[in-house]
């Protein structure tokens, strides 16, 4: 095929190297003259042109992927036949592949990793809209352009979900490396196998290599059916649980519990996104571009700093503004950070006040678990920004399901107070909780071993206050504990936490 370079296709397009090459079609770099521009062509292998079926193929990929337009997908540019030889112009993207920078720098940042499984996902969302499923999900139909953004191509095996296929039955067609297990038996295909074989990309991208290995592709395609996907957070310990959640339902061989469309996917995609760039307070490679597109409702879990990016001048500026005030406030700075978080926007009522307490006070508390409910969000409910929110991890089966009574997140009174009452500012209501106190220097391991129940009820408003009985004692610990999700959620969300006392005289 390399003689082919030169050559003009219908007298516009001329072949300058060869790119890649499969089964069915080599890959040219090409230089359109009509328009002075780069372009990239795949053309078909001539003797595969002469199997009617295999023409179709090519064709309707050429069809399929001219109905889409999104900034995530290679753009089809023109289709032709030069001499028996059936051709697809696609746009040019000067790069490399998400597979040849796997092979290059190995796993990728975890941010930077579900950056790009949240523009491929967005990718295949446009194309399943369309009734279009790629089957042949896999990082070396990933193009990384200049800009760091990930570009989905070669929908050549891609299929729409309102015509019959031309595969034969039991034909595996896909990459055994990232094939769904329906797909592996030659069953038919919908979305969801794209998600399958996206969240083993997620895996390779997070860990550095594909989840199965064996002697032949049949073996790995086998593996995908019977055995389990690896656990992630044994290879990437550093991993959230909500990650690795997200990662076990789209990886599920069970297509009832597997994500049922991409649009579902996208959103806890975009959550875990926020988890992460909240938990290590910076953002890496493609995510910084991907943060800014997320929608509120996941922005609002990122530290301000990350949420309102300022020009350069701008900082300087406010730094320069800022200098002859930070002799005067130096010392009430410092008191304020032993004192407390003051009282914020709460609004006591009469006769009570606001416990001041350290902004570094509260502490997740996951006694049945990891042992860990986003730590690096906990002091978000002290903050006194309702805006900043520390949740729960994902629990699509309820706490229940999990196995759990509960999960919870506690505030240090130290050295003590007599509080009688709690305020919960929480985004989305309807979740139930009961409030513990527990005395001394050390924080109680578990619910029976320590804790005081001195409150309970159900958080029905975004402002919700809860009455506590203390009898008399100075509690220096202060537990939420969360004991029901709210209706169709799968998680709690707390923008803040305060408690009142009783005010002096």
């Amino acid at each position: 095929m390399s003689t082919l370079v030169g050559m003009e296709l219908s007298g516009r397009y001329r072949l300058d190297a060869q790119i890649g090459a499969g089964g069915m079609s080599t890959v040219y770099l090409a230089f359109d003259q009509t328009l002075e521009r780069r372009v990239a062509i795949k053309l078909m292998h001539r003797e595969i042109a002469s199997d009617s079926d295999q023409l179709e193929r090519f064709r309707r990929e050429a069809r399929a992927v001219a109905q889409l337009s999104h900034p995530h997908i290679v753009g089809v540019i023109d289709a032709g036949e030069d001499e028996g030889r059936p051709y697809i112009v696609l746009e040019f993207v000067e790069g490399e592949t998400l597979k040849d920078r796997l092979r290059r720098v190995g796993r990728l940042p975890m941010d930077e990793a579900i950056a790009y499984a949240i523009e491929i996902a967005r990718a295949l969302d446009c194309a399943h809209a369309h009734h279009i499923v790629h089957r042949d999900v896999k990082p070396q139909n990933v193009l990384i352009d200049p800009e760091g953004s990930a570009k989905v191509t070669d929908f050549g095996i891609a299929r729409t979900l309102d015509q019959e296929g031309l595969t034969a039955d039991g034909r595996v067609l896909g990459t055994t490396d990232y094939v769904s297990p329906e797909q592996a038996l030659g069953h038919d295909v919908n979305g969801q196998s794209d998600i399958y074989s996206l969240g083993v990309v997620l895996y390779e991208m997070l860990v550095g290599d594909v989840p199965f290995h064996g002697e032949t592709q049949v073996s790995v395609a086998m593996k995908h059916v019977r055995e389990d996907m690896p656990d992630l957070q044994s290879r990437r310990p550093e991993a959230s649980a909500t990650l690795a959640s997200v990662l076990d339902r789209m990886t599920d061989k069970d297509l009832g519990r597997r994500y049922p469309d991409i649009g579902t996917l996208v959103a806890d995609l975009e959550e875990a996104l926020a988890i992460e760039a909240a938990r290590s307070g910076k953002s890496t490679g493609e995510a910084t571009a991907v943060l800014r597109t997320l929608p509120e409702s996941a922005r609002r879990r990122l530290p301000f700093r990350l949420r309102h990016k300022l020009p350069l001048l701008v900082v300087i500026l406010v730094l320069a503004a800022a200098v002859p005030a930070v002799v005067l406030l130096a010392k009430e700075g410092v008191d304020r950070a032993q004192r407390g978080t003051g009282s914020g926007n709460a609004q006591p009522p009469a006769g009570e006040s606001v416990v001041s307490v350290p902004r570094a006070s509260p502490t997740d508390f996951d006694p049945l678990g990891d042992e860990e409910e986003h730590h690096g969000q906990a002091p978000l409910v002290v903050d006194r920004d309702p805006d900043t929110i520390w949740s729960t991890e994902s629990y699509s089966s309820g706490l229940a399901g999990a196995n759990k009574d509960g999960v919870g997140i506690y505030l240090d009174a130290k050295p003590g107070v007599e509080a009688v009452r709690m305020e919960i500012q929480s985004p989305e209501p309807g979740w139930k909780a009961e409030i513990y106190g527990a005395e001394g220097n050390r924080v109680p391991e578990s619910i029976d071993a320590g804790w005081s129940l001195i409150g309970r009820g159900t958080i029905r408003s975004d402002h919700q206050r809860l009455r506590l009985d203390t009898a008399g004692r100075r509690y220096r610990y202060y537990l939420v504990w969360i004991t029901e999700l709210p209706p169709d959620a799968k998680r709690v969300e707390i923008g803040e936490i305060f408690l009142f006392q009783k005010s002096p005289g």
